[in-house]
């Protein structure tokens, strides 16, 4: 298996979810996609599911820089040094009070979530500059936009994944690289059943309760797909995103007091 002068791209968290559609997504046009995960039986699945030709199986830990060294270099050896988009896709969450949360959870999602994707950016640099037309994609979310309750972790490391982004979209402009920021809204995968600590309530069962819209793996694949080949650098995953980020910049105080209420705490 190699690119055999295909485009190709690397996709972290390709197991499941947002990364398995978006590697789907991109082999149907005709890209090498390197599927990077921790879970090495869900790559195998998922390499079943795309087909040994258009793809290659990399197990890799985003937070052991060793790792990506390997995985990259690898990587590199199948795709002839080409490397025209770099997906920083994996992401953990834990959801409950912050005080409820172990010191082992909170580290797990700054790991992953933020220092996962500064290791990506930095293992895949060299590649990147070495083709032309090259992308850096990283996988923020909605909240990086607003703090929401029972998600304070999850919600930092987005906010910092949106900001690093957009220095890096500075930075690496003068390598001839662009940077693209997605940012879903609630998506369908499994981080959507991240659990409550001491209670069986999940993000999902939230979500449900107060009727919050959930989109696919595939329009957020799609906003992916779009990203590489726009030009902007923030894409928003569904409309109730859009309209999050618009209430967020303009009411910003109405929505802190809808996530206070939501809770059953004080209105102001």
């Amino acid at each position: 298996m190699s690119a055999n002068d295909r485009k190709t791209i690397f996709i972290t968290g390709a197991a499941s979810g947002i990364g398995l559609a978006t590697a789907k997504r991109f082999a149907r046009e005709g890209w090498f996609t390197g599927l990077a995960d921790v879970d090495g039986p869900g790559l195998k699945r998922a390499a079943a599911e795309i087909g040994a030709t258009s793809c290659s199986q990399h197990v890799l830990d985003v937070r052991d820089r060793e790792a990506w060294k390997r995985e990259i270099a690898a990587f590199a050896s199948l795709s002839g040094g080409r490397l025209d988009a770099l997906v920083n896709n994996a992401g953990v969450a834990h959801y409950g009070f912050f005080e409820d949360q172990s010191d082992e959870e909170i580290d797990r999602q700054f790991d992953i979530n933020l220092k996962g994707v500064a290791n990506g950016a930095r293992a895949g640099l060299d590649l990147l500059k070495a083709t032309r037309g090259s992308t850096l994609v990283n996988v923020a979310s909605c909240a990086g936009f607003v703090g929401a309750p029972k998600m304070a972790a999850y919600c930092a490391t987005k906010f910092a994944v949106k900001g690093l982004s957009e220095a890096l979209e500075a930075e690496f402009s003068r390598h001839g690289i662009a940077v693209r920021c997605i940012m879903p809204w609630f998506v369908d995968t499994p981080i959507l059943q991240a659990g409550s600590l001491g209670s069986n309530e999940k993000m999902a069962d939230r979500l449900r309760a107060g009727g919050a819209q959930v989109y696919t793996v595939e329009e957020a694949a799609d906003v992916i797909w779009k990203a590489i080949h726009g030009k902007d650098l923030n894409w928003i995953v569904g409309k109730a995103g859009r309209q999050l980020a618009f209430a967020a910049r303009f009411m910003p105080g109405s929505v802190r007091k809808r996530a206070r209420e939501g809770l059953g705490g004080p209105a102001s």
